[in-house]
């Protein structure tokens, strides 16, 4: 495909990276501003027929580029539409199963959206209901937010959601082991009749085939390969213990100065807590995040982590469920 510089006219040859996938004008310069020159897989794949309008069922895990792959689209229709809204409503809505997860995913289209007029807008349980409604109040462009307090406010009349026209369910099986797929048929049953529906997923069970087969029309499916073993750089170690025995098995490990950044994993809200303060006990420093905590404590203990003022965290899978931390050294 061949292009022409805009401003001289001149054929600038074959067009590589996101400009070949559709993106252009300010988004593109945006998007390479952020770092982003060479499309990912699943990028490649998905990007072309959502500009197109198509709906999207893709199979993708955490890490593989999938926010970028349903932003971009969406951003580059936005745009063009200018900033015109309607009072509590939102143009797009991005559904997400964990607070953590929403407030990555918003990061990522704020550093994609950088210089476009583009409003955003959280909605998550845990932070001031007030505030929500205030932020959403003149009308948002994209709205991310967990399906539990989105509910709610669309029942209470503070959101509308007859004009959103783009819709992203990410990482519909955790919204399928949280309970929140009910929910979800409600949102997405309020939303436009005409609109476009994304849908990603890091597994595909039948009861995500069967919601897929109802909110989406004809879609295009887009997959990349799932991380189904190891890497072969990761070590993997069993350690047996008795449930006595864990809390000094667990603090010899820590002592080894290999261990620079952990997360440990606990299967219950109350395990984690108990652990973090064993640790603390121990004389370790470590951040907790399950569902108990608040909003502002669980950002505060990520980003703790993430900028190494902590070197370990604690978390229930379900929190955990999202986050995209790089370095770390171990998983306990």
């Amino acid at each position: 495909m061949t292009g022409k510089d805009t401003l001289t006219g001149k054929d600038t040859g074959e067009l590589s990276g996101f400009a070949a996938l559709g993106i252009t004008g300010a988004l593109l310069k945006a998007t390479h501003g952020a770092g982003f020159t060479d499309p990912k897989p699943i990028q490649a794949q998905a990007i072309p027929p959502q500009l197109e309008g198509r709906d999207i069922f893709g199979i993708a895990q955490t890490g593989s580029g999938k926010t970028a792959a349903f932003a971009l689209p969406i951003l580059s229709k936005i745009i063009a539409l200018g900033t015109k809204r309607r009072p509590k409503t939102a143009r797009a809505l991005i559904l997400a199963p964990t607070r953590e997860l929403a407030v990555q995913i918003e990061e990522m289209i704020k550093l994609l959206a950088k210089g476009a007029h583009v409003s955003t807008a959280l909605v998550l349980g845990g932070v001031s209901r007030f505030s929500q409604v205030k932020k959403i109040a003149p009308g948002v462009d994209i709205l991310i937010a967990t399906p539990g307090r989105l509910t709610d406010l669309v029942r209470e009349g503070d959101l509308i959601l007859a004009d959103t026209k783009w819709l992203v369910l990410d990482e519909g099986d955790r919204m399928l082991d949280m309970g929140f797929i009910n929910d979800v048929k409600r949102i997405a049953r309020a939303t436009a009749p005409d609109r476009q529906t994304v849908l990603f997923s890091a597994t595909m069970p039948a009861e995500i085939a069967e919601l897929a087969k109802g909110l989406l029309k004809n879609p295009i499916r887009v997959e990349v390969a799932p991380h189904s073993t190891a890497a072969a750089e990761i070590v993997q170690g069993v350690v047996f213990a008795r449930t006595k025995q864990k809390r000094q098995v667990l603090a010899t490990m820590l002592a080894d100065e290999a261990m620079k950044s952990v997360i440990i994993f606990s299967r219950t809200k109350h395990g984690a807590d108990r652990v973090t303060k064993d640790l603390d006990r121990d004389g370790f420093k470590a951040a907790v995040i399950h569902g108990n905590k608040s909003q502002n404590a669980r950002q505060k203990a990520l980003n703790d982590f993430r900028e190494g003022s902590v070197r370990i965290l604690v978390a229930t899978d379900i929190a955990a469920r999202g986050i995209d931390v790089p370095g770390i050294s171990h998983v306990v």
